[in-house]
């Protein structure tokens, strides 16, 4: 017999965004947060008793697409000093940060940044895990318990690194997550793509952040995302394209470096990009935010990239370029959750990008936990 409990019904209703586009329409949820129903605006039928109606912009939740949570334990304004010098390993002030900062620290600051990016509708995090096996174990303790997918990114603590090393990594992590491969020995690069590959893991690295680099060798690799591309050439980029490779771009850390990734040129050849907030010691891990600075800052060296792409770089790309594109479908049967941002439905991917905040976020229930 179904209980009191079961009889709450939402009804989301407005501009629903998804995987197919922008329509106006409304959803209804069942009480565990499961759609049932997907109609047009204006056609649904009466609600059940106590169904709650509740109007706005419906998405599916979002994914943070690159990020380096641990430096988090550095939250003051970083010292004027070159990029290499603030991150570069091994003798960059966040790796000597990290070294010196006991495990549980640094765990209680990856969970507080999570726990801010889950009241702020992400349920995903693509997290490039330094500190080998021991970094990726203190990023899954910091997440146990939170309802967000991490896809763990770890990266080898010595280079070149063991097969022993190597083998107990990736049954640790989801994949791996480097810096350039002008850091690594050669033949290195291709050593660890094809440990992912038999593996069935992630690979992903930074590639043309700071100076162009040749894409073909990072290319033949067969990378699932490359992060950053602020100095690739417009031939790179069809390159990338031609090669269906994710991108993931982080335009507020990269601004701190006079530096700026190609949002209009990626969005001209469909390239799927993913927005990250990049390295928590250079701000706050806020989607809504680096959606409006993408925004702004692309407008304002007139390379205006519309709302519409970085609202998919946030709630649809991510999803189908890490493999689970069913949580960017907003239908009957799919497991996705939904958030529901209480703004004007007109315009909306310019209401999102331009005035989104967790302040006006209506949450219903997860239908269930990620995988």
């Amino acid at each position: 017999m179904t209980g009191p409990s079961r009889e709450i019904r939402w009804r989301l209703e407005g501009a629903i965004v998804d995987d197919e586009g922008i329509a106006p329409g409304y959803l209804r949820l069942d009480a565990s947060g499961r759609i049932v129903e997907r109609g047009q605006r204006g056609t649904a039928g009466p609600g059940p008793g106590g169904e709650r109606r509740v109007r706005g912009i419906v998405l599916p939740w979002g994914v943070n697409g690159h990020t380096h949570l641990a430096d988090g334990v550095y939250l003051r304004e970083p010292p004027p000093l070159s990029l290499a010098q603030l991150v570069a390993p091994p003798g960059g002030l966040k790796h000597r940060l990290l070294a010196e900062t006991p495990d549980p620290v640094k765990a209680r600051s990856i969970r507080g940044s999570l726990h801010a990016m889950a009241r702020a509708g992400v349920a995903g995090v693509v997290d490039f895990r330094e500190e080998g096996i021991r970094g990726v174990r203190i990023l899954r303790e910091a997440a146990r318990g939170l309802p967000l997918r991490v896809w763990a990114l770890g990266r080898p603590s010595t280079t070149p690194t063991s097969v022993e090393e190597l083998s107990a990594l990736l049954k640790e992590a989801d994949g791996l997550g480097l810096s350039s491969v002008r850091d690594l020995p050669p033949g290195e690069d291709r050593r660890l793509a094809s440990a992912c590959r038999s593996g069935h893991r992630l690979l992903a690295l930074h590639a043309s952040e700071g100076v162009r680099e040749e894409l073909g060798p990072i290319l033949r690799l067969k990378p699932d995302l490359l992060v950053h591309l602020c100095k690739a050439s417009a031939g790179d980029l069809d390159d990338v394209r031609r090669a269906r490779v994710g991108v993931a771009v982080c335009p507020r850390s990269n601004a701190l470096f006079r530096r700026f990734p190609p949002l209009a040129a990626l969005e001209a050849r469909e390239i799927p990009f993913l927005l990250g907030t990049d390295n928590a010691m250079f701000g706050a891990p806020d989607l809504f935010r680096e959606m409006e600075f993408a925004y702004l800052s692309a407008r304002s060296r007139g390379e205006p990239v519309r709302p519409e792409t970085l609202v998919r770089a946030v709630f649809v790309n991510p999803w189908n370029v890490l493999g689970d594109p069913r949580q960017a479908s907003l239908v009957p049967g799919s497991p996705a959750g939904t958030i529901l941002l209480r703004l004007p439905i007109e315009d909306p991917a310019y209401q999102i990008v331009a005035r989104a905040s967790p302040g006006k976020l209506f949450v219903p229930p997860r239908p269930g936990p990620f995988p």
